[in-house]
């Protein structure tokens, strides 16, 4: 049910989506020419003084920057080094585990995204946008912090893990329990959210996950990353002379923002993972419900705001490029 009016807000079932690899592909492939690109290593430490930041990277090797950005996602290594002694964890768990991994598709599999509920807090997506292959999300509502360890499991254990969680889930969950064993491209995380007031030090200062991690329920984490990058880039450019005062307006003009994105009901989130099978029934009835009544669409419609509010990105005429 895209909202296809020109007016208001998209609606859940939106009328365009670029998929984040094939966005990766587009940026790297207009900056590339501009921007040296090193894969297959990443940065473990630093140190820095008043002019300059000394990075240390896993391949052991070293060099000095002027700036380094910390933009290595929620889990951030440079993050965990700019907290002050005795910082909070700035990750809050939404109390739900995902898995996410690739199988080849079938003919049965449409360009529209399936969504199936099973008892037990267990939720499934499938979807596909290319001809050869499907994306299978795996969403388990469970807080108890042991399960916090699976993440940094070996690939075999989490496999074996979700394997376990799932196999009665039912719909087609052999097809993609099978799928997983054999894919190469499987990814597994705890659901968190990253809240912190230390965005930068120093030199070094944090961008995208690794700073205001919204979580994929609010489906603004590219978003977020991107609108960062922009207005850091904006302020660094205008005070160039006063890193001190960029980076202080990077925060102050980006927080109000963030809070937005970040502003997420985990209850109502666990509650669309129903324990028992008539919590999955009343989920039913009320999607059948809203979508005969068209309720989202006219949401949608006539609703005034994008996600983040009343916030507006603020304009840098001076990164446009010359022409």
């Amino acid at each position: 049910m895209a909202n296809t009016s020109g007016k208001g807000v998209q609606t859940l079932t939106s009328e365009y989506e670029i998929m984040r690899g094939d966005l990766v592909r587009i940026l790297h492939d207009v900056t590339k020419d501009n921007v040296e690109y090193v894969f297959g290593k990443t940065g473990e430490r630093f140190e820095q003084d008043d002019n300059q930041v000394v990075a240390h990277f896993s391949d052991g090797s070293s060099d000095t920057f002027d700036l380094l950005f910390g933009a290595d996602g929620r889990g951030s290594p440079i993050q965990k080094a700019i907290l002050p002694p005795g910082a909070a964890n700035p990750a809050r768990p939404i109390g739900v585990h995902i898995a996410y991994f690739f199988i080849p598709r079938t003919e049965t599999d449409s360009n529209i995204r399936r969504t199936y509920l099973s008892p037990g807090g267990r939720m499934i997506f499938r979807r596909s946008h290319n001809p050869a292959g499907a994306q299978v999300y795996f969403f388990l509502k469970d807080g108890s912090p042991e399960l916090s360890s699976i993440p940094r499991a070996s690939v075999a254990q989490q496999k074996e893990f979700w394997t376990q969680r799932f196999r009665d889930a039912g719909w087609q969950t052999d097809r993609f329990l099978e799928g997983m064993k054999a894919t190469e491209n499987f990814h597994c995380r705890e659901v968190v959210q990253i809240v912190t007031d230390t965005w930068h030090k120093g030199r070094v200062v944090l961008l995208g996950d690794a700073v205001h991690c919204p979580c994929p329920f609010s489906g603004m984490g590219t978003t977020g990353a991107l609108v960062g990058a922009y207005v850091l880039a904006g302020e660094i450019n205008r005070n160039h002379n006063n890193l001190p005062q960029a980076f202080e307006n990077y925060d102050k003009t980006l927080r109000p923002f963030v809070n937005e994105i970040q502003n997420i009901k985990p209850t109502l989130i666990q509650l669309a993972m129903p324990d028992a099978w008539w919590g999955v029934m009343i989920i039913h009835l009320i999607a059948r419900l809203l979508c005969f009544l068209r309720i989202p669409e006219l949401v949608a419609r006539f609703s005034k705001e994008e996600k983040g509010g009343c916030w507006k990105v603020p304009d840098y005429p001076e990164l446009k490029p010359s022409r």
